[in-house]
């Protein structure tokens, strides 16, 4: 019995608790220290100052795109590749995985190439304007931008290897590649930043350094796994392989971007929304805030990357009851974590938010928005499980609306809009994220409840 039997068989009959913990341990690990060492970007640039902690902050939306591009052709290709595997249909697994590595790498050299060549109109649409900001924070961000642009193509592609790694079975090799990066950007920072003077500069080079580190660890594992090999003789173009990255990545492509110009949004209204003199806290403020919650989110991400694989493989063989118990377990476990961690972040949030700046008006500003954020925060567990689940059997639309629905469709015009029905326009930054988080939830249920009978339909038809 070759290696592909043996995971087919492990995939769909072993208890599925165990297996989706047993697969997420790793996944969890690896989204915390990314997120960690996004964290410690914005702590050793803190130590800088509040105009290099919003320079970079100001740059976060060009990251996020390069990741949305990443995630697009990791998720896309990764769903494709698990379903087929659970359908025993190895050759187009294989064509799948050369296919999305390729398009993501080529995709990523046009990033590169359109954001350098174009960075003096890009940066003004970022907000690094002296209309907006300090001289200071515009030349950071300047310096930040250019090194970040010049790693798109392997910060994209990691993003890809990292994915088809996980929805093959394979998250501890996943865990090693990400993890090893992150380590290495966490060393990296403070050599770079304070012992050879680059400031922001060294944090980004830092980034770029271990975000490559990343992609040659992650490319050796796929190479040397019982993964799908990556061969460009298998690349292909035809419309049916783009077509499959299409259905399940773009609902990550939609999140991932829609998150960039949420960002530009929220910069816009907290530098709008303070007094012009506290501009610069009110971005690095809500920079760390941002920085501080995704960490907190990590956590259910990579448990619900656990649950992903699972999903696919038991989706494609057709053991629909799996999939439920799967999916309702994640929501039971993730909602728990999500309660205790909100919880904690209410408590904790003015001493979390100084380990990052000393700045009195940063910290004011950042403590309210955290524990604002920490009131609905657990009802990030049904609209996370529930995009997974709609991306993972395939259900583009649904998947994307879900996908969409907490950080574009109601995150941007609401923090649009509610600074303007308040005295102190700030208050409207600082509620703009619990609303939309409540609109999202809105959203999720009922779609929640639906694709759960449809599964327990589909599993009576199948075993009558």
């Amino acid at each position: 019995m070759d290696a592909a039997q043996n995971k087919f068989i492990r995939m769909t009959t072993e208890p599925v608790n165990r297996l989706v913990c047993r697969l997420a341990v790793p996944t969890i690990i690896s989204m915390l220290v990314t997120s960690l060492y996004n964290m410690a970007d914005t702590f050793f640039v803190g130590q800088v100052g509040t105009e290099a902690t919003a320079g970079v902050g100001l740059i976060f939306p060009v990251m996020t795109i390069i990741q949305a591009f990443g995630f697009y052709f990791g998720q896309g290709s990764g769903n494709f590749i698990s379903r087929a595997l659970g359908a025993q249909k190895t050759d187009e697994a294989e064509t799948m995985t050369a296919t999305g590595f390729f398009s993501s790498l080529i995709f990523g050299c046009i990033l590169m190439l359109v954001g350098l060549i174009f960075k003096p109109q890009i940066l003004p649409l970022l907000g690094a304007t002296m209309d907006n900001v300090s001289a200071a924070t515009v030349a950071y961000a300047d310096d930040y931008l250019t090194l970040i642009l010049i790693g798109a193509p392997f910060m994209s592609t990691s993003f890809v290897l990292n994915n088809q790694l996980r929805f093959q079975g394979n998250a501890m090799f996943s865990m090693i590649g990400l993890v090893t990066g992150a380590v290495i950007n966490c060393v990296l920072d403070p050599l770079f930043i304070f012992a050879l003077d680059l400031e922001v500069t060294g944090a980004a080079l830092a980034t770029v350094i271990s975000q490559f580190i990343s992609f040659c660890l992650l490319y050796i594992a796929i190479m040397r796994s019982d993964s799908m090999t990556i061969r460009l003789r298998n690349f292909r173009v035809g419309m049916y392989w783009q077509k499959g990255i299409f259905t399940a990545g773009v609902p990550s492509l939609f999140r991932q971007g829609l998150a960039s110009f949420a960002t530009l949004a929220l910069n816009s209204a907290a530098a709008i929304g303070a007094d012009p003199a506290m501009a610069d806290a009110a971005i690095a403020a809500f920079s760390v805030v941002g920085k501080v919650m995704m960490f907190a989110f990590s956590a259910l991400l990579g448990f619900g990357q656990g649950f992903q694989p699972v999903c696919g493989y038991n989706y494609g063989a057709k053991k629909y009851n799996r999939v439920c118990d799967a999916y309702t377990f994640c929501l039971k476990v993730g909602g728990l974590c999500l309660l205790v961690l909100s919880a904690l972040g209410f408590i904790f949030a003015e001493p979390i938010i100084s380990l990052f700046r000393d700045d009195p008006t940063v910290i004011a500003i950042g403590t309210v928005a955290m524990r604002w954020q920490c009131c609905t925060f657990p009802l990030m567990t049904v609209v996370a499980c529930t995009n997974m689940l709609y991306q993972n059997i395939g259900r583009v639309v649904g998947a994307t609306l879900l996908a969409v629905a907490r950080q574009g469709l109601m995150f941007i015009p609401v923090v649009l809009i509610l600074p303007h029905l308040f005295a102190e326009p700030i208050w409207g930054v600082y509620l703009a994220q619990p609303a939309a988080d409540l609109f999202a939830f809105a959203l999720a249920a009922p779609l929640a409840v639906r694709m759960y009978r449809e599964l327990k339909r589909l599993e009576k038809e199948q075993n009558p």
